[in-house]
C-alpha cells in the first residue's frame, strides 16, 4: 500500500464521530469530533494536517507519524467492543488515538463500525504511510 497519511486522514472522514485522544506525561486531552475539512501546511517542523472548528484546533505533524495501527478492545465501562486507530510515532507510542465514539455504551452511529472495518481491510492492522512529497 503506497497511500500517504494525507489520503488516509481524508478517508477517515467516513468514520463519523470520533473521540480524539492525546496523552502527555502530565495530561490527557479528549475531544469528540468528526474529521472533516482538513487543510495542510508545510512548516519548518514538518508537514501538518490541520482542522479548525468552533471549539477545536487540531494540528498533526504528519512527518512524525511512522505507523498507523487498527485495534479493537473491551470498553473499560460496559461490555462492548471499542474500535481505535492509533497514530504511532518513531518510538511506536501513540501520538494520537482516534476511537469510534458511541452515544449510549456500545451504540455506534449507523455505518460507523462498517466504515472502520472497511479502512482496516484496505490498510491492514498495521500500516506505514508513504512519504509525503512536495505538492
Amino acid at each position: 500500500m503506497t497511500t500517504t497519511l494525507k489520503e488516509f486522514l481524508e478517508a477517515c472522514e467516513t468514520l463519523g464521530t470520533l473521540r480524539l485522544i492525546v496523552t502527555s506525561s502530565a495530561a490527557v486531552l479528549e475531544v469528540k469530533t468528526t474529521i472533516e475539512k482538513i487543510f495542510y501546511a508545510d512548516l519548518p517542523k514538518g508537514k501538518y494536517a490541520n482542522m479548525h472548528k468552533e471549539t477545536l484546533e487540531f494540528h498533526l505533524n504528519m512527518d512524525a507519524i511512522k505507523q498507523v495501527k487498527f485495534e479493537t478492545g473491551e470498553a473499560k465501562r460496559g461490555n462492548f467492543t471499542t474500535y481505535a486507530i492509533r497514530f504511532l510515532d518513531e518510538k511506536q507510542e501513540p501520538a494520537l488515538s482516534a476511537f469510534l465514539q458511541w452515544g449510549k455504551p456500545g451504540e455506534y452511529e449507523p455505518g460507523q463500525v462498517e466504515a472502520w472495518q472497511s479502512l482496516r481491510e484496505k490498510y491492514g492492522e498495521f500500516w506505514q504511510p508513504a512519504p509525503l512529497t512536495e505538492e
